[in-house]
């Protein structure tokens, strides 16, 4: 097969726990990773130039510091390989906003060419060459929702049941380095237990500071507050709540819309997604 269409799914982080700073600076934490069925979606054709040609729906993300062309560049560093592709990501999810867009397309890209190039690597070593670009592309590679410990590498996949998300984005980006890097972060939370989740005890120990420093996320936050209990998703701009089928989903959703209609002021885009245990990814390179 010479070209791959596949997807790139969002994840949600349902909580988050710092519950340490390491020697080098990494931060230690605990917190699940619910994987849906929406996001980007990449196209890989092969070619015979030995070149990564990559583009984008988004002409700013198109550059060699993308996440894609350096998970292409790692694949061909650690085989050896000097087989070329043909990449075209087509951008859905928001930037900075906590839903692992940019992991998501690195652990797609990991898997597409191992398949495309036929190098024959186990997803136990795509996971590890993942975590060299990013702590959440390991959960995209194994392709689970996951409890996820340390830096978010070491994961134990969870089965949970399914809920249908709202994720609304304010309009603006969140910094993680400026996140992780504040003074009044909190970093000590006790370590809980699985039997502990979902939701009792548990919180987003970025989301009172990411609030003061970005109102755009606490409106949000204010907002889908008033329909359910609405979180902040890892350290990022997005903010979700769960329902329990999609038709609530998305009265939501309208009140959303008439509420921009009638005040002319956007709180946010949103889209509305499935919980989902295995990824979408997974499923589409098993067709």
């Amino acid at each position: 097969m010479s070209t791959l269409i596949l997807p790139a799914p969002a994840k949600l982080n349902l909580f988050l726990h710092i519950t340490g700073r390491r020697a080098d600076g990494y931060h230690t934490l605990q917190t699940v990773f619910q994987l849906l069925d929406y996001g980007d979606t990449l196209t890989f054709s092969a070619n015979s130039s030995g070149q990564i040609n990559f583009t984008c729906s988004d002409p700013a993300l198109a550059g060699p510091n993308n996440l894609v062309v350096q998970a292409a560049s790692l694949l061909t560093q650690k085989t050896g390989l000097t087989r070329g592709a043909d990449i075209y990501l087509e951008k859905i999810l928001p930037q900075g906003g906590g839903v692992g867009g940019g992991s998501s397309d690195a652990a797609t890209t990991l898997l597409a060419l191992n398949s495309l190039w036929q190098c024959g690597l186990g997803i136990d070593e795509l996971a590890q060459m993942g975590l060299s670009l990013g702590a959440d592309v390991p959960v995209f590679v194994r392709g689970r929702s996951a409890w996820a410990e340390n830096v978010g590498e070491s994961l134990q996949v969870l089965d949970l049941s399914e809920r249908w998300y709202i994720v609304l984005t304010p309009d603006c980006q969140v910094s993680t380095g400026e996140i992780f890097s504040h003074p009044q972060l909190t970093r000590n939370t006790y370590p809980i237990k699985i039997p502990a989740f979902p939701f009792s005890g548990s919180k987003n120990d970025c989301e009172l500071l990411v609030q003061s420093l970005y109102p755009p996320v606490k409106r949000a936050l204010d907002w889908l507050s008033t329909f359910a209990e609405a979180r902040m998703s890892g350290t990022g701009a997005s903010v979700f709540a769960s329902f329990d089928s999609q038709a609530q989903a998305q009265e939501v959703m309208n009140h959303l819309a008439r509420q921009t209609e009638s005040s002319g002021t956007k709180i946010g885009s949103a889209f509305i997604a499935r919980g989902v245990n295995i990824s979408p990814l997974y499923e589409a390179l098993l067709d």
